[in-house]
């Protein structure tokens, strides 16, 4: 393991950052607690106008379920993995959605991309080198994961044919 803040040395022949997918945006997530908010208070106001008041707190608790949800749900989109190749290092740097990084060097002359084909939703995507095993994409969806195993794969390739 390498010290998170270590400069990477020279330019990488390799360099990509992979990050969790969130197809709503910030203005989508406006638009639907603003429509769930309508509908919760429209259903408690008829509830409330039948005289079933008490259920109108139920509805106010939905509405605030459903908000810390997607508040945890981007909270946990802010983690992300850089994973950088050249000649001399593969260097791997993981930020937890706290934001606690940790980095990982493995000598790409020795490194294995290990999936399985065909891929399932949770099938790992591994780096192997010396009996160490790291996990990577761990939030991508299956395809993703071949096509970064991939593309991996091919860089290395790549580096191991420059440097021999």
């Amino acid at each position: 393991m390498a010290p998170p803040g270590a400069p990477f040395p020279g330019e990488p022949d390799f360099d990509a950052l992979l990050t969790p997918h969130r197809s709503l945006g910030p203005r989508g997530f406006v638009i639907l607690m603003a429509a769930v908010c309508v509908v919760s208070f429209g259903a408690g106001l008829a509830f409330y106008l039948s005289g079933a008041w008490p259920v109108i707190g139920f509805f106010g608790l939905d509405v605030a379920i459903i908000y810390l949800m997607f508040r945890i749900n981007y909270r946990r989109a802010k983690q992300y993995e850089r994973v950088r190749l050249s000649p001399e290092q593969l260097r791997v740097d993981k930020v937890s959605h706290h934001g606690r990084k940790r980095a990982f060097v493995f000598q790409p002359f020795w490194v294995a991309v290990e999936i399985q084909q065909p891929a399932e939703p949770d099938t790992p995507l591994h780096i192997a080198s010396h009996g160490r095993r790291l996990r990577l994409g761990s939030f991508l969806s299956a395809e993703e994961r071949v096509e970064f195993a991939r593309a991996l794969s091919q860089a290395l390739r790549k580096v191991r044919t420059v440097t021999s």
